[in-house]
């Protein structure tokens, strides 16, 4: 049998995924083979999407979010942003060894008020997790570099190997340099 549309193969996906979950053994087996046989997945993909922790299909259910927990919130991530911006925009590691001096100065001046909770946290983050926080910060303030224009490329000369013609063969430039000391009495060398 052919393999069958998107919207069909996510309604089937669907259904099958309810009864899935719901049974147990060679039902379970029979349920699956019939996702393979009509919608072409690998027997594997077919598990991984009756059990609902598909990436590209919905989960309805059964699935849970993979990784770690998320440790620092919004309010962390916007008082680094204004740590970043009064540093100067530094990486990671320069802005984390910066933050006893920082944070207390800011703070201070009173440009800068944070929790403890929060503050406890900015002061914890790693210099991997300040650059990971700052991630969409830096893409929306730093330009992205741009090539030289072709016409200017086209302009400035580049040589190869095979492209030195001129000066024509015979002719030499040469460079000296005299290695005499303070005075040319005497023998020296030239290189």
């Amino acid at each position: 049998m052919s393999k069958i549309a998107g919207a069909v193969r996510r309604e089937l996906v669907r259904v099958l995924r309810e009864r899935y979950q719901t049974s147990a053994g060679e039902e379970r087996k029979m349920l699956l083979e019939e996702l393979v046989r009509l919608s072409g997945y690998h027997r594997k993909y077919a598990i991984t999407v009756l059990n609902g922790r598909s990436r590209r299909l919905p989960a309805t259910g059964g699935g849970r979010k993979r990784g770690r927990p998320c440790v620092y919130d919004e309010a962390v991530r916007q008082a680094i942003i204004v740590l970043w911006e009064a540093s100067d925009r530094v990486c990671g590691k320069r802005l984390k060894a910066a933050f006893p001096l920082l944070v207390p100065a800011l703070e201070a001046h009173g440009h800068l008020h944070l929790d403890t909770a929060i503050r406890e946290k900015v002061l914890g983050a790693s210099a991997a997790s300040i650059d990971r926080l700052l991630k969409p910060a830096r893409q929306v303030t730093t330009p992205r570099r741009k090539r030289l224009a072709t016409a200017l490329r086209k302009r400035v000369p580049v040589r190869t190997f095979s492209d030195w013609n001129d000066p024509l063969p015979g002719c030499m430039e040469a460079d000296l340099v005299v290695h005499c000391g303070d005075t040319v009495a005497g023998r020296f060398v030239h290189t």
